[in-house]
């Protein structure tokens, strides 16, 4: 797909212009109202395609609901496993806790984690199914009500009695901001994990105390735009992280749900370093 038409997709998903104007652009991109149709359901997410791991898998002890008050989300843990597990904190994209994210959710506690995916909009009723209406949810949260549910996640997932105390994030698009302003503000962060997430003021970067692992696509020229100063302020502070970008890949190569921007190459080898990051922060010294 011509990636002038994936750009400007990028830019309606995240709030640089309304529905209306999006299909408008995009018909007269593709030559055609029709044509333009045609091409939605490769740039739209498709759950159909969710399920990596199954909602019922055998392997797995998952529950949906409140891990603290007010707290909500999908709980998924390895059954079977004896000994006290490191947890991860699962962060949506823009748009809520999704059938993606969830599965997401579930790849993570089969490598061996406690893992929490968070629904941010769960204060406002839940992530509803109508992305659109998500993304407008998304858009109406407060900053500092993300860091206090976010931090509140953390607390929570280092007292669950399963968990050996330890706990990191992992975030993805909008979510990944949300791991790299955890990072800023809560030093008893283990590790975090931003996939082409906002990055951070410089000025903040000091108060970062977990080591990062960030991905990006080579191809994301909206976010990439802030990497030189926030790769400059780590290096400045002698921070822990590893930064690694993605030749030929577009923002969201993760999401195997989305036919125009998923990378699979890329993503395989993004959750590789990310499982053996987490397994090397948040799992205690033998």
């Amino acid at each position: 797909m011509d990636q002038k038409i994936i750009n400007l997709f990028d830019r309606y998903t995240h709030g640089g212009m309304s529905r209306r104007d999006f299909l408008d652009r995009l018909a007269l991109m593709a030559g055609s109202a029709a044509a333009a149709s045609a091409m939605l359901p490769l740039l739209e997410n498709n759950y159909a395609n969710a399920a990596i791991v199954a909602e019922d898998d055998p392997r797995l002890t998952l529950a949906e609901g409140e891990i603290a008050p007010g707290i909500k989300g999908l709980l998924a843990i390895p059954k079977d496993v004896t000994g006290r597990l490191p947890a991860v904190l699962v962060i949506h994209e823009n748009r809520g806790l999704n059938p993606h994210i969830k599965d997401v959710t579930r790849r993570l506690a089969l490598e061996g984690f406690v893992a929490f995916g968070a629904d941010y909009l769960a204060p406002a009723g839940g992530t509803p199914t109508d992305e659109e209406k998500a993304r407008e949810m998304i858009g109406a949260l407060k900053p500092e009500d993300v860091l206090a549910y976010s931090q509140a996640a953390v607390k929570a997932l280092a007292a669950h009695p399963q968990g050996n105390g330890k706990v990191g994030a992992v975030g993805f698009c909008w979510g990944g901001g949300m791991v790299n302003a955890l990072a800023v503000a809560d030093p008893s962060l283990a590790a975090g994990v931003a996939y082409y997430g906002r990055q951070p003021d410089a000025a903040a970067v000091p108060s970062i105390k977990a080591p990062l692992l960030l991905h990006y696509g080579g191809l994301d020229e909206r976010i990439n735009a802030g990497i030189p100063d926030f790769e400059k302020a780590l290096k400045a502070n002698n921070k822990v992280f590893e930064l690694h970008i993605y030749e030929g890949a577009n923002h969201a190569f993760n999401n195997d749900t989305n036919a125009a921007r998923y990378d699979k190459t890329a993503a395989d080898l993004a959750w590789g370093r990310t499982v053996a990051f987490l397994k090397e922060n948040v799992t205690p010294a033998a």
